[in-house]
């Protein structure tokens, strides 16, 4: 490749279907300075037509409609000498002003091969350049030191070194002595302590043999042994008496289900997202404690329902656990739940409980004194009023604030409304400052 061929702009093919996402990406790549050679809709594209151009880039809008498409043209698409760029379509559509120019810094970034994202005028800090390598060793810093140095250094260190010489057993320790040797030294001693008298002094004692004496060996009297327990065990206690004749059935219907142990949690915190949401959910459970006294319910609608994923992805950066919400089940204190659409709670015995329906989550049926609500980039502007409604009656709402809020609409409602503001870690803070749960040993 020449010089001139380098320095000529990237040539770049645009794959999207007539509309909002197709216009915003136009523009995107007009902004990036590259040579569009081609714009088509994938589902009238010819692949003979896209080989035959070689451009160097291909960006596509993904929607659902155009997927047969991509499968059609698959074995062009995957030429090694394309370098792809997927869009999701909706949210190419609802990109607009600062949000389009970032996207289109990004996307030059990628089609001309440079990391410069920034907008013009904008200063890098440079970053601190620490020196590689190790840090010398002890022997490394003394490598020129004097042959006395050394000589002084090991004798000052020679008390804290094991020693070599043979160990010695204490004295009033004795070597063991084999069964043979024991009986030819106190066979005669034994004799002789059998043979001698019983003084009246000794009547009423009996001396225990020693240890190797074996004459006096024997084993347990069978006769004797009946008797032994007879002494150690004491008669069984008499068992109370038992009075059955007052006797009743407890009415069924006195019983209230109140009077039995709460298992749900009285309250819950609803994380509230959609576009821009997931980065900013990261952001508030990966800044919350290990333990709190309440549960999380985030409720973020996604193409396809693809909650499962979302759980998963979710659980590598929450130290709380991260479970998908499932019908009939208790809402437990110290986890995070993820929503479908249906999912909603309900107070059973005190405590709240999963169940379907089909309008989903209500924050107004939630108890306001133990619940709290926390609206991310992109939470629907509909859930404003119902929030603003239970924060009237005593609940905690905090909204989304600060650069990374791509769609910051209803998260500034609340905020206008007098509601706290804050960066997704500074309304985990505020979460954690009412429910955090205290470490064990911690004071209560």
């Amino acid at each position: 490749m020449s010089e001139n061929d380098a320095s000529l702009p990237p040539a770049v093919a645009l794959l999207a279907r007539p509309g909002a996402a197709r216009d915003r990406l136009r523009e995107a790549l007009v902004q990036a300075d590259v040579a569009l050679v081609l714009e088509e809709d994938p589902d009238a594209l010819d692949p003979a037509t896209l080989i035959a151009l070689a451009p160097q880039a291909v960006v596509i809008a993904l929607e659902p409609a155009v997927e047969a498409a991509l499968e059609r043209l698959d074995d062009a698409l995957s030429s090694p000498a394309f370098t792809l760029v997927f869009d999701e379509a909706e949210l190419a559509a609802r990109r607009e002003g600062w949000e389009t120019q970032r996207w289109a810094r990004h996307l030059a970034a990628k089609l001309h091969g440079h990391r410069e994202v920034l907008p013009p005028g904008a200063e890098v800090e440079e970053d601190l350049q620490i020196e590689p390598g190790m840090p010398d060793t002890p022997a490394q810093l003394h490598v020129d030191a004097p042959l006395d140095f050394h000589l002084d250094e090991a004798a000052d260190a020679a008390d804290l070194l094991a020693g070599d010489s043979l160990y010695e057993a204490p004295a009033q320790w004795q070597e063991p002595q084999t069964l043979e040797q024991m009986l030819a030294a106190d066979l005669p001693e034994a004799h002789a302590d059998r043979d001698a008298p019983a003084t009246p002094a000794d009547a009423g004692a009996v001396a225990p043999p020693p240890m190797g004496d074996h004459s006096r060996w024997a084993l347990l009297d069978e006769d004797a042994a009946p008797a032994v327990v007879a002494r150690e065990t004491a008669a069984p206690p008499a068992l109370p008496v038992f009075d059955s004749g007052h006797l009743s059935l407890v009415d069924m219907e006195d019983t209230a289900p109140s009077t039995g142990p709460r298992r749900g949690a009285r309250g819950a915190v609803v994380v509230l997202a959609g576009i821009g949401g997931p980065d900013a959910l990261r952001r508030l459970l990966a800044a919350l404690p290990s333990a709190l006294d309440v549960p999380l319910l985030v409720r973020m609608p996604l193409d396809g329902a693809r909650y499962g994923n979302l759980v998963k992805q979710m659980a590598r950066v929450s130290p709380l656990p991260v479970l998908l919400a499932e019908t009939g089940e208790d809402v437990l204190e110290g986890h995070v739940y993820i929503l479908s659409d249906d999912t909603a709670t309900a107070l059973r015995d005190g405590g709240l409980q999963f169940e379907s329906r089909p309008q989903g989550l209500e924050l107004a049926l939630l108890p306001p004194d133990e619940s709290a609500v926390i609206l991310l980039s992109g939470a629907d502007l509909m859930q404003v009023d119902p929030a603003l409604t239970l924060a009237e009656a005593g609940a905690w709402v905090g909204g989304q604030v600060g650069e990374g809020c791509y769609d910051p609409a209803a998260a500034t409602a609340v905020v206008a409304a007098g509601m706290f503001a804050g960066e997704p870690q500074e309304l985990a803070q505020a979460i954690s400052a009412r429910w955090a749960r205290p470490e064990q040993g911690e004071a209560q």
